[in-house]
């Protein structure tokens, strides 16, 4: 079969196509021909080694696809990489059937960004109506689904974006006001789009922005954190933690695969609201298999918006 193989570390040009053979088959496991591969920013940091669970090499990155089983299903699920191929084995409990009225290009974008986006909001931040959440890379794939997820549930939304042209499709999606992220008084102009301190926040650029962010979140106020984007790590200060009561959590979606109920709750409901009509996943440029590396090129210029993916039949 077709694939994306990296035997090095480094940059986009480290993703090539080869030819390699088909996975062997594994207990609890159901194998798939794969239609789309979802590209995330998770595979960005795979690709530089720096991501939050090592790798060994030779490596076929993708950590979601949607495709078809031997029995004819067609299934969107999760990986633990090896998603960039033909040919794919997914985990019976976080492979989920797609429903008619939705398109293979809504279901990957649901899968992981979807069910991330769903469970930051309502697990780690516990985010209700009435409340404040800041959503970073609001045109993005988790951010996107985020506003959108958010402002359904009665909160107040308070999108960041780095162009005019992105915030103002954030603004389409539902957000409440919309900030320019790449401004140097970024917290400034948080408190003063929410009208104060917010109660919730998300972030996933690190180094300066997550303190600019931190310094937004009100007192007892929630921040969950799910990446470092920016490349840079940060750190906070346990005093001012105490002093204004903030939590900070870290979240990693693969710590509820396990979940017997977690990911099957999201899921049915992310299905639901993306059948009805309530949910628009935003379906980005779709690249062949092999133009993986321009993906990964794109992703890290964070020039396009919306879902990303590898048709794996062109």
């Amino acid at each position: 079969m077709r694939a994306i193989v990296m035997r090095e570390f480094g940059g986009p040009d480290v993703l090539r196509l080869e030819d390699v053979p088909e996975p062997e088959p594994r207990g609890g496991h159901t194998p798939v021909d794969v239609t789309l591969a979802g590209i995330n920013y998770a595979d960005v940091h795979v690709r530089g080694d720096s991501y939050l669970a090592p790798v060994e090499l030779p490596y076929i990155p993708g950590n979601e696809v949607v495709g078809t089983t031997d029995g004819g299903r067609r299934v969107v699920g999760l990986t633990r990489g090896g998603g960039y191929a033909e040919r794919a084995l997914l985990h019976r409990r976080v492979t989920w059937d797609v429903p008619d009225a939705v398109t293979d290009a809504q279901a990957v974008a649901l899968a992981l960004q979807g069910n991330s986006a769903w469970h930051l909001l309502f697990t780690a931040l516990c985010v209700t109506a009435g409340e404040t959440v800041v959503v970073p890379a609001a045109a993005g794939g988790v951010g996107s689904l985020a506003v959108q997820l958010a402002a359904r549930a009665g909160a107040k939304v308070i999108g960041l974006a780095g162009s005019a042209e992105k915030r103002r499709l954030v603004e389409e999606l539902g957000a409440h006001a919309v900030v320019d992220s790449t401004a140097d008084d970024l917290t400034e102009r948080i408190l003063e789009a929410a009208g104060g301190p917010v109660e919730t926040a998300l972030e996933m650029t690190g180094g300066a922005t997550f303190a600019r962010t931190l310094a937004a979140v009100a007192p007892r106020g929630r921040l969950a954190v799910y990446g470092f984007a920016g490349g840079e790590l940060a750190s906070v200060s346990t005093r001012d933690l105490m002093e204004r009561s903030i939590t900070v959590s870290g979240f990693w979606l693969p710590q509820l695969y396990a979940d017997r109920t977690a990911l099957p709750t999201s899921m049915r409901a992310l299905f639901d609201a993306a059948a009805d009509g309530s949910l628009k996943p935003l379906t980005g440029t779709t690249y062949a298999l092999g133009d993986a590396a321009r993906a990964h090129h794109d992703l890290a210029a964070r020039t396009p918006t919306g879902k990303l993916a590898l048709d794996v039949a062109r």
